[in-house]
């Protein structure tokens, strides 16, 4: 199929004769080449334009001279192939662009490389062309298309057929540098069809299984020796044992139901399996630092290798510079496909030359001369370029990236929801949720992700099972709140509000809250206060101000504290419990390094004045205790005592921060049902398109920039201002005022002419006498004067020549000006319309 080799012997030969016959044909409508009849593109465009031909660029309506003659080879070529391989389906050589005009697929490619970083790579390009286009299925679909449009109709409109998908994508990685090629070939059912329903989704993120070995600790070299395992070892090989044969079978009944289950789903057998048309693109390795060859399904931006049974066969493919047609066996897909295209057992290429040779990392062996001669005389054409306008996509469009601003992909019991940002009026970007059944009518888990709130929440996820919801916010919340679960917003319920500690003052890390207890865990905290742990008692009603309130007392209120490592051990506090209910507080000590049991103490706290009871006094009986260390002297009752009165007062803080606790609770709890029922967004400064204040900023600065310059145009020097002013607004203006003012304003013009020119004459007659006052010192004392001083004169001199010109130059110029401006100031005070009328009534008054 060497089609070059024949229309160099047929047709290049003469190149007079070819002239005269290719006009004679265009003439007629057809042109001959190697003695086959072609028709010429403006007879075979039957398809109707699906855009207004006059707003197209003209590349888009008609064909080159170079054009027309590739789309004459490529008939040649098709003519040939149809010949030699005619069970073969037909090769997608020349569809039809939207304007309904024959284009060769190569030169449908045009090389772009986008201002986003997000398309310097290939997931990237994947990714977006999968979000911004939809899919218009291939009617029929073992047919190729007949009409393959522009990669930027296909960005205008957002939607395309598999074909305009790859012509997209391939074109975008051709700009970023990889060696990319369009297939034309075949796909499973699922894959032309874009149905994902069996496939798992990327976001289900697998279970991370821990290993048994991991979890053990590894054991020291000086540790102290367990004590000696009593029990039957032969006994633990048989539990082991029946448990390994219990996990074998639940693990066999799984694997069976799961097969069970993937029968019951498995699609009907396709009708068409093998001859759906489908295209993707091929990156062949080299470029990029890409180590292997690989495929990406255009439709939804994945990668595969080229074994994968998706691909059931290739018919040809094409990059911007040549066309190649498969000569390989693919009747068990391109599993045993190799992608050397200078191999012509495998691949047959349409133009000969250097694009027809493979990019591969593979060196290749170097041709003789002969060889090289040959090539030359071969090479007598070249792809055409691409007949494509540049590809420009906005930012506003990048922004959007979704048709119609959202996009819905459905997996094997979960669906996905895309959303562009500020679409969605609270800031939704993505939707994903689990189901548990395959038909997913039953949701088992939301999860959604938040962008541009002003409240700061990224995630939330939501257990429909047990109703549980969790939010996830990042930094800059004046709560400094991180993370939230609860079922209910109800107060005092089952939550736990993680906290970002290093913006607290009170260093809390996390709170955990149940309807009787409630946990607060801190962080780096002065006092080395790490956990406090508070239970409350079944709610009592309490009348406050003539109301009747539910509240919980509080029962017990344990506190513990890391160890200050200055200070001894027995004067570090390591719990403190505050037994409210029992009246009592019970005080333990870190361990001494080398004590079993830890010093503590045990207070009861004395009864207070109630009613004509008196308050109980301390007594020595209300304190027990452990002394870890015989040699150590009691403490004394004043000391008991005041340590009693500090734990007392402690207790009551306790109490306060316990109280302010709950009360940011039910503050952080009614903040969050108010950012949800009035949700706002966070709009950039610079974000133009978007931020009102930035727009009405806009449009006021330029609204009083046009009234500024309105105001410079209209304000005039009137030179009549200042003398019509002294009239007065009663006196009115008669001829004789009129001439008055004429002659004033005139006269005042030329002194200040006179002035001026004064001014500039006093100037240059200084500088003047200046200069011969230093002429005269230099003459001096021209014998007593060292070369820096001759230098600094000479210097001097020369400036004030050039003072002295310069002023001589304007005084010339303002001489020549003033005549002309004072011409033109008197025109226009006859022509003004206040004195005119005056002066056009004494005309007519002499007449």
């Amino acid at each position: 199929m060497e089609v070059l080799q024949e229309l160099e012997e047929s047709d290049v030969t003469d190149d007079e004769e070819e002239d005269g016959e290719r006009a004679q044909d265009e003439d007629v409508g057809v042109l001959r080449l190697s003695n086959i009849q072609i028709t010429s593109t403006t007879h075979t465009a039957k398809q109707r334009p699906q855009v207004d031909p006059s707003q197209c660029p003209s590349s888009y309506i008609e064909n080159s001279p170079q054009e027309k003659f590739m789309l004459a080879m490529a008939e040649n070529f098709r003519q040939q192939y149809v010949l030699l391989y005619p069970d073969r389906k037909p090769l997608l050589l020349c569809p039809v662009n939207e304007c309904g005009v024959q284009k060769f697929v190569s030169t449908t490619l045009r090389c772009t490389l986008l201002p986003y970083p997000e398309l310097y790579s290939w997931e990237g390009c994947a990714s977006f062309v999968s979000d911004y286009l939809s899919l218009e299925l291939l009617d029929p679909p073992f047919e190729i298309p007949k009409q393959l449009s522009s990669p930027t109709w296909v960005v205008q409109t957002q939607k395309g057929t598999c074909f305009d998908f790859s012509c997209l994508l391939c074109s975008l990685l051709l700009g970023a540098g990889y060696n990319a090629y369009c297939v034309s070939g075949y796909a499973s059912k699922e894959m032309c069809l874009l149905d994902q329903s069996h496939q798992e989704c990327p976001q289900l993120e697998p279970e991370i299984q821990v290993n048994e070995d991991q979890q053990t600790q590894t054991k020291k070299k000086y540790s102290v020796k367990p004590p000696r395992d009593l029990q039957s070892s032969f006994e633990k090989h048989q539990d082991k044992k029946r448990h390994a044969n219990a996990k074998a079978t639940a693990l066999k009944k799984q694997k069976e139901a799961e097969k069970l289950q993937k029968e019951q789903e498995r699609p009907p057998p396709d009708a068409l399996l093998g001859v759906r048309v489908h295209s993707w693109v091929l990156v062949l390795s080299g470029n990029r630092e890409v180590p292997e060859n690989f495929f990406i399904d255009p439709l939804t931006g994945k990668s595969y290798t080229t074994t994968n049974e998706n691909f059931q066969g290739i018919e040809s493919i094409w990059n911007q510079q040549n066309y190649w047609v498969n000569m390989q066996d693919c009747r068990f897909g391109c599993a045993e496909m190799t992608f050397a295209l200078s191999d012509l057992s495998k691949w047959e290429y349409m133009l000969c030359g250097p694009s027809s040779q493979s990019l591969s990392i593979i060196p290749e062996p170097k041709e003789t001369e002969d060889e090289e001669d040959e090539m030359e005389e071969q090479k007598v054409f070249e792809m055409p370029p691409s007949w494509v306008a540049k590809i420009d996509i906005s930012q506003i469009d990048m922004e959007m990236r979704y048709p119609g601003g959202t996009k819905v992909v459905r997996y094997r019991k979960a669906k996905l929801e895309k959303f562009a940002p500020y679409f969605m009026k609270d800031g939704l970007v993505t939707r994903f949720t689990t189901y548990k059944d395959i038909e997913c009518t039953q949701p088992d888990t939301v999860k959604e992700w938040f962008k541009h709130r002003r409240d700061c929440l990224e995630e939330r996820e939501l257990k429909t099972d047990t109703n549980v919801t969790a939010e996830l916010f990042r930094p800059g919340r004046s709560d400094a709140l991180k993370y939230h679960r609860y079922i209910t917003m109800v107060p005092e319920t089952e939550r736990q509000m993680d906290f970002y500690s290093h913006t607290r003052y009170d260093g809390l890390a996390r709170r955990i809250e149940k309807p009787f207890e409630m946990t607060e865990t801190f962080e780096d905290r002065t006092d080395f206060l790490f956990n406090r742990h508070v239970v409350y008692g079944k709610r009592v009603k309490v009348s406050q101000s003539g109301e009747t309130l539910e509240q919980r007392p509080l029962q017990k209120v344990k506190e513990m504290f890391h160890r200050d490592p200055s200070r001894p051990s027995c004067k570090e506090v390591a719990n403190r419990d505050f037994m409210i209910s029992e009246g009592q507080i019970h005080v333990t000590y870190h361990l001494e390094q080398s004590r079993i049991i830890p010093f503590w103490l045990n207070f009861i706290k004395p009864k207070e004045a109630a009613g004509s009871e008196k308050a109980q006094a301390f007594t020595p009986d209300m304190v027990s205790g452990f002394q870890d260390d015989p040699s150590t002297k009691p403490y004394k009752n004043l000391k008991l005592y005041e340590m009693l009165v500090d734990l007392m007062r402690d207790e009551e803080n306790v109490v306060l921060q316990i109280k302010d606790s709950e009360k940011e609770v039910k503050s952080v709890l009614s903040a969050r049902e108010q950012e949800e029922k009035n949700t706002e967004l966070q709009i950039s400064i610079y974000n133009a398109t978007r931020n009102e204040t930035a727009c009405r900023r806009t449009e006021e600065t330029e609204r009083i920039a046009k009234e500024k310059q309105k105001q410079q145009q209209s304000k005039k020097l009137d030179p009549l201002e200042p003398f019509l002013v002294q009239l007065g607004p009663t006196r009115p203006l008669t001829l004789q005022a009129a001439l008055q003012i004429k002659t004033e304003c005139l006269a005042e013009l030329k002194q200040q002419f006179i002035n001026k020119a004064k001014i500039i004459q006093s100037r240059l007659e200084k500088e003047s006498e200046e200069l011969q006052k230093k002429q005269s010192w230099y003459q001096k004392n021209q014998l007593n004067l060292t070369k820096e001083d001759e230098d600094e004169y000479h210097a001097y001199c020369s400036d004030a020549l050039l003072r002295i010109h310069i002023r001589k130059q304007r005084l010339d110029r303002y001489k020549e000006k003033a005549p002309i401006t004072f011409l033109a100031l008197e025109e226009k005070l006859n022509r003004d319309p206040r004195l005119n009328k005056h002066f056009k009534t004494a005309q007519l008054n002499e007449a």
